[in-house]
């Protein structure tokens, strides 16, 4: 049974963006089309986070396959996350802090983690809300914490915020 468990994002903002920083520029490197973004918790200010940090790399349906290749040349394919043709989920457990990225399709049904930021970025409410809910699952399981956030984030597709991007 694996135990979540959340911290002040003070902790962990100095060196995700830098951690952020270093990884973007490794992956537009090789990928200079791609959108590459910091998303997650770690790239909100005042925010509780498990202390990792996620990535969202966008790209082209043409572009997707070889993005795949590119990604799996670079990091470890995410075994426990969904494979579509529109997102597949890599990470990186060995970088301080870990890393997961999640390459998606611009305008796919998966094209959502910026979204995610940015109405938290608008909504200090939905922010705080979103904290609470953390606060309910400290050291609580993982998959029940992943089943409220999830909820949690099927509420924000269906706000004005989040319909506006």
């Amino acid at each position: 049974m694996e135990q979540v468990n959340f911290f002040e994002n003070s902790l962990f903002y100095e060196k995700a963006e830098e951690t952020f920083l270093v990884h973007k520029k490794l992956i537009k490197e090789r990928m200079p089309e791609a959108d590459v973004q910091h998303v997650g918790s770690t790239a909100v200010p005042n925010s509780l986070t498990k202390g990792d940090l996620d990535i969202q790399v966008r790209v082209n349906s043409e572009q997707f396959p070889k993005a795949v290749q590119t990604l799996s040349a670079l990091y470890e394919l995410n075994e426990g996350s969904v494979k579509t043709d529109w997102f597949r989920a890599f990470k990186d457990d060995s970088t301080v802090p870990p890393l997961g990225v999640q390459l998606t399709v611009i305008d796919s049904e998966y094209d959502f983690f910026w979204k995610f930021r940015d109405v938290l970025l608008l909504n200090d409410n939905y922010r705080m809300e979103y904290d609470e809910l953390k606060r309910e699952f400290e050291g609580k399981e993982m998959d029940e914490y992943r089943e409220a956030k999830n909820e949690f984030f099927q509420k924000l597709m269906n706000t004005s915020e989040f319909n506006k991007l």
